[in-house]
């Protein structure tokens, strides 16, 4: 229940539903597993009302995986429920102070890693990325932000290796250098951030545009409702971590 008092940039009016926001996330974790992925499912926290948002907690690539030190100190103890959860999946590298990095700022296509440099990601979160996954043939680009957007997948994601959705007017088309920019309407600016496996794509059920563009580019798309999870500022992609085919909700 303690989720009605998750961080958000403003408070929400009307106030979060934790519930309906229950209801939404089962639905969610439900969509993730008819794309035939394994669910590790990590037991909430009362603790820590944004737990949900794992993908804050963990950034992976290569084989390897680095925990986090979220830039809201009162999300670090989210950590290390997902460390458990990870520790006999996938190699793991702890960041530590003074670096902070969400992984909510961190977009991958292909080989390049880019990071959101916003008020919960710092320089010296970006080096650590850098010196663990550079010796891995990853390049990491440091991404400045507008100053009113939260992280950087909270206006973008990528549909694949080559192709990444963006809401109009938040980010230069030259951000993601040579990767074919699918241009979100900005009134659907909530719903540039999907999640893409294979060829589906789970796309917020209010972005009806951009379920069209992504099916344009030829995915399956997934409807997902998460607008009560929205109002903790949390888009999609922050209720999960793909690693290798296993999925952590």
């Amino acid at each position: 229940m303690s989720f009605a008092n998750a961080l958000s940039a403003a408070p929400p009016d009307p106030p979060i539903d934790v519930a309906l926001a229950q209801r939404q996330h089962a639905a969610y974790v439900a969509a993730l597993a008819s794309l035939g992925l394994e669910i590790v499912a990590i037991p909430h926290d009362e603790a820590c009302p944004d737990c949900c948002f794992v993908e804050d907690t963990v950034v992976t690539a290569g084989g390897r995986a680095v925990l986090t030190r979220p830039g809201a100190a009162s999300r670090r103890g989210e950590v290390e429920p997902v460390a458990r959860a990870l520790a006999k999946r996938i190699e793991l590298v702890r960041m530590e102070a003074p670096a902070t990095l969400d992984g909510g700022d961190c977009l991958r296509v292909g080989k390049t890693i880019y990071v959101g440099l916003s008020s919960r990601t710092n320089t010296a979160g970006i080096t650590c990325l850098r010196d663990v996954f550079g010796p891995d043939g990853f390049t990491v680009v440091a991404v400045n932000m507008p100053p009113d957007v939260l992280h950087l997948k909270t206006v973008c994601s990528p549909l694949d290796d080559e192709r990444v959705l963006v809401a109009q007017g938040t980010l230069p088309e030259a951000t993601f250098g040579g990767a074919c920019v699918v241009s979100v309407p900005r009134e659907e600016a909530a719903a540039a951030n999907v999640v893409a496996f294979g060829r589906t794509a789970l796309v917020a059920a209010d972005g009806v545009r951009t379920a069209e563009l992504v099916a344009q580019h030829g995915f399956r798309v997934v409807p997902v409702d998460t607008s009560e999870l929205r109002k903790a500022d949390g888009a999609l992609s922050c209720l999960s971590v793909v690693v290798g085919a296993a999925g952590v909700a």
